[in-house]
């Protein structure tokens, strides 16, 4: 399995998980959801438009247990 990294543009509130490779395709799962594929179909790339208002539910309790360690 690849690995992948992540990225969190806080500027467009776009949270990007990537590996390496060239992307060939762009797939939209859910508004505002995509998955970017290479030429033999592999995943590559998953971008996250308004990360914040999606993640919301889960941002605040991993903030609490931040600030607790």
């Amino acid at each position: 399995m690849k690995e992948f990294k992540l990225f969190y543009d806080e500027e467009e509130d776009i949270l990007y998980l990537a590996s390496e490779g060239e992307e060939a395709e762009v797939v939209e799962i859910s508004p505002g959801i995509n998955m970017e594929l290479d030429s033999k179909g592999n995943l590559i790339g998953v971008e996250i438009f308004g990360a914040s208002r999606i993640f919301k539910d889960v941002l605040k309790p991993m903030e609490r247990r931040l600030q607790l360690t």
